[in-house]
């Protein structure tokens, strides 16, 4: 199997453009594996392995493992199949166990996972083998079409003629569609690793483990999410097209699927954070580790763990690295215990829940982020949240946090993403610094410790009564605002009525001043009208006297 792939192409997250298939004439030299798990319908079985037979893939490059998964009656092999094709028989119910079973039995560099009721056309295999000739940590994912045409009796000639019109994946397609081929930073690319026709490289199925037989539904989306996490890129091939002989159980009943499907890979799946709704429970897969040295002494510790466990993150677990295994207890003296401080740590922590007390500062691999913290550090009530908040917005692979710088050095803490070094380490050169390799996959920040609430200094935890006592109060706070902005606006409204009201006078007022204006006016020119015919009278008088 090839496992070995430093000095590959550096792909920045899921942008694969920087690679190309091989095209036109190429000389092939990866072998491919076909896993096929079925259970009954040896009409479908026989049409799919007819399909494989007349793959342009060379012959010699190809073997298919079909696992019959217990099935009444048997399965058998018809005689139009690839010449290299192996029958097995697993008893253990179940897809997964099946694909586990034929994985077992494969020899290849890739494994081409393909259900028995897919028919492949005849360059799909090629167009799946030219990306991993290009590099070797994909995940490429041919486009199924679902078609109920009659079931022939043999392979037709003309695939597209005999099964068309077909409805396409459609959530596959539309998951393409608005991330630009997956290319555009997206947070879940490995929802596209579907069983029904998707290949993946060798190595990374051996990093990634084997499929979960503990699920009912999902496996392959949790496969998928693992085989992210070791470091693969996840490539979407409209060439590689293939027809699905009905439609899938999911298309039948998504709704009960989904409920089923979900109960279980929120466990599992951290990054389907919508599913992990609860405040505050544990769960099998945590978001994130928090990596502690424990044998800082115990004070140190405990206020870092302690804030750690009272911090706003609660899908967290804590790793405390110290050499517990060596622990002896001196019950007679124990203040003379030479490693009392480990004895205390050890004893304080030794049934927490989210806390790991391990000898290695090696993290469960399905964790998405490990913050490495050192002793003493205390991270305030939403410092991991808000770190993890950047890391996943930024698609960041690593954010280092500068916590005090001296003359003897700097004292910095990493919140460092699973993937991303997973990648690094599969592309890095030998002797290259590997912070440099993550650098280039996925990119690396410094932020300012104080800026993110990192302290030396225990402050009163909250806890949950405490936060509990706050909401209330907060609850109460608000309501009290509440009450008041009401009877401001009533007050306001009060105001403003009032305030029309004086308009209204202001407006009678107005009239009223014009109309005694209008009046004074008047009574103004009535005296000199009287003046006027005062004078006339005298005059007259006068002219009459002087003439008698």
């Amino acid at each position: 199997m090839t496992t070995s792939v430093a000095g590959s192409a550096r792909v920045r997250g899921n942008d694969y453009r920087i690679l190309e298939p091989l095209l036109g004439d190429f000389t092939p030299e990866l072998k491919v594996s076909v896993v096929i798990p079925a259970y009954g319908g040896q009409d479908k079985l026989d049409l799919a392995l007819a399909a494989l037979a007349g793959q342009t893939y060379p012959a010699e490059l190809t073997e298919v493992i079909v696992v019959d998964n217990a099935s009444a009656p048997p399965l058998r092999l018809p005689a139009v199949r690839p010449r290299d094709t192996r029958l097995i028989v697993c008893a253990e119910p179940g897809r997964a166990s099946a694909r586990n079973a034929g994985l077992a039995q494969a020899t290849g560099d890739v494994i081409h996972w393909l259900d028995s009721d897919v028919l492949l056309t005849p360059g799909a295999i090629e167009a799946h083998m030219r990306w991993h000739h290009a590099a070797p940590y994909l995940v490429v994912t041919g486009y199924l079409r679902f078609t109920d045409a009659e079931l022939p009796a043999e392979l037709p000639a003309d695939l597209e003629e005999h099964f068309e019109p077909a409805e396409p994946h459609t959530w596959i397609v539309d998951l393409v569609e608005r991330t630009d081929g997956l290319t555009d930073n997206p947070q879940r690319p490995f929802s596209l690793h579907v069983g029904g026709a998707t290949s993946v490289n060798a190595g990374l199925v051996e990093a990634a483990g084997l499929m979960d037989d503990e699920l009912i539904l999902g496996q392959d989306t949790e496969m998928g999410y693992r085989l992210s996490q070791a470091g693969a890129v996840f490539v979407p091939e409209p060439a590689a097209r293939a027809y699905h002989l009905g439609p899938t159980m999911r298309m039948r009943d998504k709704q009960p699927i989904d409920r089923v499907s979900h109960a279980f890979v929120a466990d599992r799946i951290p990054s389907y954070r919508w599913l992990r709704g609860h405040p505050g429970r544990q769960w099998k897969v945590p978001y994130a580790t928090v990596a502690v040295d424990g044998t800082a002494g115990y004070e140190s510790v405990r206020a870092t763990v302690d804030a750690l466990l009272a911090c706003t993150v609660p899908d967290l677990s804590v790793l405390l690295v110290g050499p517990w295994d060596t622990l002896e207890h001196d019950h007679r003296a124990p203040l003379k215990d030479p490693d009392l401080d480990l004895v205390l740590v050890h004893g304080h922590y030794r049934y927490e829940g989210r806390v790991i007390l391990s000898v290695t500062e090696s993290a469960d691999p399905a964790v998405p982020f490990v913050l490495r913290l050192p002793p003493g550090w205390i991270p305030g009530e939403d410092s991991l949240a808000r770190l993890l908040d950047l890391a996943r917005d930024e698609g960041l692979g690593l954010v280092n946090v500068l916590l005090h710088e001296s003359s003897q050095g700097v004292v910095a803490a990493r919140l460092e993403r699973a993937s991303a070094f997973a990648r690094a380490r599969l592309v890095a050169a030998p002797g290259e610094n590997l912070d440099d390799v993550v650098d280039t996959v996925a990119g690396v920040s410094w932020v300012e410790g104080g800026t993110y609430g990192f302290t030396t200094e225990a402050a009163p935890l909250l806890g949950r009564r405490g936060a509990y006592r706050a909401r209330l109060e907060a609850q109460a706070e608000a309501a009290r605002l509440a009450k008041e902005t009401e009877r401001l606006r009533a007050q306001v409204a009060k105001w403003r009525d009032e305030a029309q009201r004086w308009r209204k006078s202001a407006v009678e007022l107005r009239r009223e001043v014009g109309t005694l204006r209008r009046r004074l006016a008047t009574a103004g020119r009535a005296p000199q009208s009287l003046r006027v015919v005062v004078s006339t009278t005298m005059k007259r008088a006068l002219r009459k006297r002087l003439r008698g």
